[in-house]
Parts: C-alpha cells; structure tokens; sequence
C-alpha cells in the first residue's frame, strides 16, 4: 500500500529549468563557451558538478576549474530563484492532497543542499517535508536511484510504499530503478519523450492527479 509520496524539485514544484539554462549560459559564457536551450537539455537531471564535468570533457576551457564554474551556477541559479522563481502549476494542491491524507512526505533532488533550502524557503512550503535527500551527498546521482532510496530511508519508508513524482526522464529512471510507483510531468517541449511510457502514470499537470489516480496507481 502506497503511504509515502517523495517529490523531485526542480521543473516540477519550481519553474526553475528555465533558469537553470540562464544560469549556465551566463556563466559558461566567462570561460567562453556558449550553450544552446537544445544543447543544455541534454543535461537535465543531471547534478550540476556533472553538467559541468560533461561540457568541460566537450568544449575543454580553460581559465575556471570546474569546481569554480559549478559553483557560480549554483549561486547564479539561487539568486535567480529568489528573484523571480515560480511555483509550477498545482504546487500548493498536490502538496496539500497529500498531506490532507496523511502520508509521508519527502523532497529528493539533483541540486545541492543549499539550492533546495532556498528554494523551499522561497516557496514557503518547509512545513510539508519530513525529509529532504540531495543527491550531492551521494556516490551517484540521478538516474542512479541512491536519493530516492535515502529519502525513502530517511521517512522510514519501503521504496514499494512510495510513489515518486518527476519531470525528466533522467528522474524518472531513478526512481523506477528504486522501485517505486512512479508519476511523471513532464516540460511540454518534450511531453512526447515516448520513454515516459515507463512512468505508472502521465500527467500534463500536477492539477490532474486526483483521489481516482491514486487508486489506479495502487493497483
């Protein structure tokens, strides 16, 4: 039986993506390298120490170690937010739909640790989670399932109790691979990924998942 739902963060509570590509851009463009939307996506769900890593291998600057540059995006992207991040569509129903039924409820996310706290703190919504998992503090990051799997743990729930909600295929294959049901909304730009078809459940919005769902998800 499903008690325990455990969320991704950013592209699914926090209209973050977009800033994310902002970020990078402006501080890719300091060590001379330019990044395309088509050309960034490619990383989503991916931790920044590892988007970094990838187009260091790719485009090989000079100038910044990629330590720098990974934490200058970060602290790009935090300011982005507290500036002007949005709560994605549905935000404040589906976290109230859960808790209103009293299940467990945790946040796990690719982004590092101070990132998430700004963001919760932005959002306001701290009080809903009993757990939060950052994938910066294990070996392996998203699509390996070690954040959802310490999530899980840190809830006391099995991953077979839990249903995960995503938006990347990236975190869609992490939590499949930890076991749990799993829901995905995807970005509308590539809502047509037909690997999603690996997802329980699709959805265009978090406004769409109901009581009805979630009995069909049980089962």
């Amino acid at each position: 039986m499903i008690n325990t739902v455990i969320f991704d963060m950013d592209g699914l509570l926090v209209d973050s993506e977009p800033l994310w590509g902002l970020a990078m851009q402006e501080v890719f463009n300091t060590v001379g390298v330019s990044l395309t939307p088509d050309l960034w996506h490619k990383t989503t769900g991916l931790r920044t120490k590892e988007v970094v890593n990838y187009w260091h291998r790719h485009f090989n600057w000079n100038g910044k170690s990629e330590e720098q540059v990974t934490d200058e995006i970060i602290s790009t992207v935090i300011k982005m937010i507290i500036a002007e991040g949005r709560s994605m569509e549905g935000l404040h129903y589906i976290l109230d739909f859960f808790k209103e039924r009293k299940f467990k409820m945790g946040l796990a996310s690719s982004s590092p640790k101070r990132l998430i706290d700004a963001v919760i703190e932005h959002l306001g919504i701290s009080d809903y989670f009993q757990a939060v998992a950052s994938a910066e503090f294990e070996d392996y990051g998203k699509p390996h399932p070690a954040v959802y799997l310490a999530c899980a743990k840190a809830l006391g729930s099995s991953p077979l109790e839990c249903v995960a909600f995503e938006d990347s295929v990236t975190g869609m294959t992490a939590a499949r691979a930890a076991r749990m049901t799993t829901v995905v909304v995807p970005e509308a730009h590539n809502r047509q990924d037909a690997r999603y078809a690996l997802a329980n459940l699709k959805l265009d919005s978090l406004l769409e998942f109901n009581d009805a769902k979630l009995l069909a998800i049980q089962h």
